[in-house]
């Protein structure tokens, strides 16, 4: 069951909120002994989450359908670049990240109920209500929780807001539905945020002279300037005279730190295909997501920052707020 992107939540009734994790979206299936975890894309994630297995296979329930999201916690926020870790071919490594950095699976709907009825075709108020039978029959723990909910728009949209929950956004789900694999009959809305940037270089059109693309960049605590993205969303109409004001600071090193086209997962062909600039020009940009203090995907560029100083442009403005423990890092009880 997917979720459809959109704007702003309905505010009508009959719809339940729920965090949107920014993790590893998972099946769970538990038939006796056997577990297995899914992927969205139908791949078994076994081998690369055995805390998670283990977890399951420790429930005192015989048979169980859940769909949910693993997540992992470090120093009490979920990396996404934990998860992508587990993703490793080496077994021993795996095991070893599981010791060190246990994941959790977080549920929020129930396909099969803890008698063995199948619940695909109940409305999710069913679900929910098996969902949470569940729950309080396993009691609470960190390897497995269940993802809180409310059905007060108003609270929803703090979730969006607070600077204190650690998730990707809202989903809206309705009360009356069933549960119907590959349709979007959720609704999600996107946490999003702003940082105010150096643009410590640019690259070039594929097809042109004109600019494509600026270099992002933030401070560090000892005052290195590191690549932190880009961003692509030029107008067209802006880029010829953007292109002459570019130019003009063209000089290196342009990134004192991290720089574009170190190996990393990011890297392309074009990678060290850039320009650098001396740090003169602030940009603010939209981003949903940070992996590793970069990131994750390409931001959208608001404005102009020339009442900004650069070196006020710092690594500060990614960094979550820390909290203790995998159920905090939330920011919400679960």
């Amino acid at each position: 069951m997917e979720a459809r992107l959109v704007d702003k939540l309905p505010r009508e009734p009959g719809w339940q909120y729920e965090p949107k994790w920014d993790g590893f979206r998972c099946l769970v299936f538990r038939d006796g002994s056997e577990v297995e975890l899914k992927a969205k894309s139908g791949k078994t994630l076994n081998r690369f989450f055995p805390d998670v297995v283990e977890a399951v296979a420790s429930l005192p329930v015989r048979k169980l359908v859940l769909d949910g999201e693993l997540l992992i916690a470090v120093d009490g926020a979920f990396s996404f670049e934990a998860l992508q870790m587990r993703l490793h071919p080496a077994q021993s490594r795996v095991a070893k990240l599981a010791r060190e950095q246990p994941a959790t699976f977080v549920a929020f709907d129930c396909l099969l109920g803890v008698k063995g009825r199948a619940l695909l075709a109940a409305p999710f108020e069913e679900r929910r209500e098996a969902l949470e039978a569940l729950f309080a029959r396993i009691g609470g723990r960190d390897d497995i929780a269940l993802t809180p909910y409310t059905r007060d728009v108003r609270a929803a949209g703090r979730w969006l807001t607070s600077r204190n929950v650690q998730t990707d956004g809202v989903v809206a789900k309705r009360l009356d539905l069933p549960y119907e694999p590959g349709e979007r009959t959720m609704l999600k809305v996107k946490r999003l945020h702003t940082a105010d940037c150096v643009v410590g270089g640019f690259r070039y059109e594929s097809s042109s002279r004109l600019v494509g693309s600026l270099l992002l960049g933030l401070y560090d605590d000892a005052g290195l300037l590191h690549h932190v993205g880009f961003t692509s969303a030029i107008p067209a109409a802006e880029k010829p005279e953007l292109t002459k004001r570019l130019e003009k600071l063209i000089a290196p090193p342009g990134f004192t730190g991290d720089a574009p086209g170190a190996p990393s997962r990011w890297s392309t062909e074009r990678s060290a295909q850039w320009e650098p600039l001396k740090p003169k020009l602030v940009v603010e940009v939209r981003y949903d997501h940070v992996s590793g203090d970069r990131f994750r995907h390409g931001t959208k560029l608001i404005r102009w920052r020339p009442d900004k100083s650069p070196r006020q442009c710092t690594l500060e403005q990614l960094a979550p707020m820390a909290k203790d423990g995998r159920r905090a890092a939330t920011g919400i009880r679960m």
